[in-house]
């Protein structure tokens, strides 16, 4: 039995605002920073306990879910390295607009469109067959090695990721999401 496990950055001034972020780079908060610091402390025991079993951490290269992993890190001790494809989706022209404008909830059930394709918005599918890509390789080098991961990463991926492990209709993947610094925990 293979596991994998996926947690969103810590809270940041756009989480506050309650804006789009996406692909740009937001700073966390202090609050941020202490979610991130409470959840390797919470690892930390897991792993000492053998409640769980990490062997390196992956995380999305923005800043955000870069200083959450390095804290989750510097208290586990576990390796990281950074996984480009674990970037936060780009939302194109929703990107700093308020995240519950009808429009934008209504684009995250869409899945071939992508909604500010010129200011570089991603569809679900592309985001969908990157963050796939990775998870398959993951999968494979978890069998090889014997190896657990952990990926620091974001709400739109968490959706993403969930898809991979489980059906989801179309008004399920739009609806879910996962609060800063909330674990979840997949078998292959």
């Amino acid at each position: 039995m293979f596991k994998i496990y996926f947690t969103r950055h810590g809270e940041t001034v756009t989480n506050t605002k309650k804006l789009v972020c996406g692909a740009r780079e937001t700073e966390l908060t202090e609050r941020g920073h202490e979610q991130a610091i409470a959840l390797g402390k919470e690892l930390k025991e897991k792993l000492e306990s053998g409640k769980v079993k990490i062997d390196k951490i992956y995380c999305s290269p923005l800043s955000r879910a870069k200083l959450t992993a390095l804290h989750i890190s510097e208290i586990t001790g576990l390796p990281l390295e950074e996984e480009p494809l674990l970037i936060e989706r780009n939302f194109g022209d929703y990107e700093e607009h308020c995240r519950e404008e009808p429009e934008f909830r209504a684009s995250l059930k869409t899945f071939a469109m992508s909604y500010g394709r010129k200011s570089g918005g991603e569809s679900n599918m592309r985001t969908a067959q990157r963050i796939y890509n990775v998870l398959d390789r993951l999968t494979a080098q978890s069998k090889a090695r014997g190896e657990t991961y952990l990926l620091v990463a974001h709400n739109g991926l968490a959706r993403v990721v969930n898809s991979y492990f489980y059906d989801m209709t179309n008004e399920e993947f739009g609806d879910f999401g996962i609060t800063n610094c909330q674990l979840l925990e997949y078998e292959f």
